[in-house]
């Protein structure tokens, strides 16, 4: 199984989303909390070419936000790239 890394905010519905989605898979993830973190968050932005949580990754794939799980999960593709 594929490494996922969820960068999240607390107060943020889309991550909430996003990781009900990831569990609801029975997909163990790592989540990082941007929250109060400038410097994590900033992180994410250099890695992610993008400001916005959530943030996803799965294994090298950069899968991009909330929106962007969803779609993979409704074209049929996200068990392939998480190997499940």
């Amino acid at each position: 199984m594929s490494k996922v890394i969820v960068y999240s905010s607390d107060y943020c519905p889309f991550c909430s989303r996003a990781k009900y989605l990831l569990e609801s898979k029975k997909v163990a993830f790592e989540e990082i909390k941007v929250d109060g973190k400038p410097q994590v968050r900033a992180e994410m932005a250099k890695k992610a070419g993008r400001t916005s949580v959530p943030q996803i990754w799965i294994g090298e794939t950069h899968v991009g936000g909330c929106d962007d799980l969803f779609a993979l999960d409704r074209a049929g593709k996200l068990d392939a790239l998480l190997n499940v």
